[in-house]
């Protein structure tokens, strides 16, 4: 039985012999991404740049809109997701990374009002 070998981003000297620390605004899917023969296990996402925000609605990305949700993951995840595979995610995991977006958006002074991940 052939395995799909799996991409969870684990970079610096020492991935290879320590666990690597979960990345900050890293989200472990509960249903991993199958794509060409790669399990993508873990999703990574940056804070997106205003020009990353073209054509959105700031609202919607708050309120986790699945439609701006499957417009903005692609531009902002590591390794990039593509709409479609946004698209079939788990509910689950869009939720988490929906949270991730969410959070991005608020200004610091609101930030302490939501508990750490």
């Amino acid at each position: 039985m052939q395995t799909t070998p799996q991409i969870a981003v684990e970079k610096g000297p020492s991935a290879a012999t320590e666990p690597a620390a979960k990345p900050p605004h890293s989200v472990d899917l509960d249903t991993p991404i199958v794509r060409s023969g790669q399990t993508i296990t873990r999703v990574t996402l940056r804070k997106p740049r205003s020009g990353e925000l073209r054509g959105m609605n700031l609202v919607d990305l708050m309120q986790m809109d699945v439609n701006a949700l499957q417009k903005v993951l692609p531009r902002i995840s590591s390794p990039i997701l593509t709409e479609p595979e946004v698209a079939g995610m788990d509910p689950a995991d869009l939720l988490q990374l929906g949270m991730e977006v969410a959070l991005f958006l608020a200004p610091k002074s609101t930030k302490t009002e939501f508990p750490a991940a």
